[in-house]
């Protein structure tokens, strides 16, 4: 870790690479706005997976006082992880042939069939607690009349993985054993939150004559505003969507591979107790003696001893990891490996054919329908997460580290 601590900055920059070098300008640039806000906290972070996004670099942690900015914890709300792992070693399974190939091949066929995978939603109404318990509270939504559709359209899309960075995985880790990790948000809900208060934001700090420039697009919302309380009410509304998402999706999942252990095996499959954990989202908690609003955008919560999965690439190693609770991070750790090439850019450098051979090479089986813009999540688009974990040594300690044995992408 390293920290920019110049004269024309409001606050320090700890970063944790190496070097203001291993750092690109765009990303640094959007650090240098975040130093500059009136109402910031200690410092800024930046996790050794950063890289540029919108108004804030993925892998940003801000902690800010009575402020609340829409756009540093993004438009994937909740967006996250969950892991399990099972009882069940590869050797029991690595030689098994099905109908439908291997005992992978088999499962990853069966779960592209049943979750909808991309754009794809349910064509009925899937049961969702948080949507109900929302209309049951319906007066607390209400005001937000361009919002209101996001949640009877929420019934259809909860219980789906979508595109982009989000995949289903069949895991093992060193010791053999099988796992199963999911990596999944709160689908199209919280983009449209995020839009809808970015824009109220803007338009506030304008009237306001905010210090804020709107180009540094972190345009914010008074926590004691009636703009900022109901972001923050809509903000945890897409969590608990984009949690119970996700353990929707891994309970299909465990059905699953149940059904294939039992037929092929005829063992009892055991699981470990899930890890679901976000990684873009604020929160009120206190640091350094204050209470602070942590924004963690592309940045997972490590609180000493607190369990975590940080994932790499498709095709590379994935961790579960116990954090370390350091301060200087406000208690926070990378959520990933962090994007080395955009998804364009990925697309011009790498062919479709190279990623199929690599995964192909490493025994990986893929689930995706369609394979054309494959190379936007191979793992060569992607930093070491190898790396990565040695710069943030001081963060957390892995317990856990997971290769992959079937992928599924939308």
């Amino acid at each position: 870790m390293f920290v920019i601590c110049e004269q024309n900055l409001k606050k320090p920059i700890k970063i944790w690479l190496p070097s203001k070098e291993t750092i690109e300008e765009s990303c640094l640039e959007q650090a240098y706005h975040l130093a500059s806000l009136p109402f910031l906290h200690k410092w800024v972070c930046l996790m050794p997976d950063t890289h540029t996004g919108m108004g804030m670099p993925i892998g940003g942690v801000i902690a800010t006082e009575d402020v609340i900015i829409p756009n540093a914890v993004g438009v994937d709300i909740g967006c996250g992880m969950i892991y399990t792992g099972t009882n069940i070693k590869l050797e029991q399974i690595e030689e098994i042939i099905t109908g439908n190939g291997t005992l992978i091949q088999g499962m990853v066929g069966d779960i592209l069939r049943s979750i909808p995978v991309g754009f794809s939603h349910h064509s009925t109404p899937n049961f969702c607690k948080t949507l109900d318990r929302a209309k049951e509270e319906i007066c607390l939504y209400e005001s937000e009349k361009e919002l209101m559709p996001q949640i009877e359209d929420g019934y259809y899309q909860v219980g789906t993985l979508g595109g982009g960075n989000h995949f289903i995985e069949l895991q093992a880790d060193k010791n053999g054993y099988l796992g199963i990790m999911i990596h999944s948000g709160s689908r199209n809900f919280g983009k449209q939150v995020c839009d809808y208060f970015h824009k109220q934001a803007r338009e506030l700090n304008t009237k306001w004559y905010s210090q804020v420039p709107d180009e540094y697009r972190l345009a914010f919302l008074p926590v004691d505003s009636i703009q900022g309380k109901q972001y923050i009410r809509w903000m945890n509304l897409c969590l608990d969507f984009a949690y119970e998402n996700r353990a929707k999706m891994m309970a299909v999942v465990k059905e699953i591979f149940e059904k294939w252990i039992s037929k092929y095996v005829g063992v009892t499959v055991e699981f470990e107790t899930e890890i679901n954990c976000h990684h873009n989202y604020a929160s009120l908690e206190n640091h350094f003696g204050k209470n602070v609003w942590v924004h963690r955008k592309g940045a997972t919560r490590a609180r000493e001893g607190e369990l975590a999965v940080i994932p790499g690439a498709m095709g590379s190693y994935s961790y579960v990891v116990k954090g370390l609770g350091n301060p200087e991070s406000f208690c926070s750790s990378s959520h990933g490996a962090g994007r080395k090439y955009s998804r364009r850019g990925a697309m011009e450098a790498f062919t479709c054919e190279q990623v199929i051979v690599d995964l192909k090479n490493q025994g990986i089986v893929l689930g995706k329908r369609k394979k054309e813009d494959v190379a936007e999540e191979s793992r060569f688009a992607y930093k070491d997460i190898d790396e990565v974990m040695k710069n943030q040594k001081d963060l957390v300690e892995p317990i856990k580290q997971l290769r992959t044995l079937g992928v599924i992408k939308g």
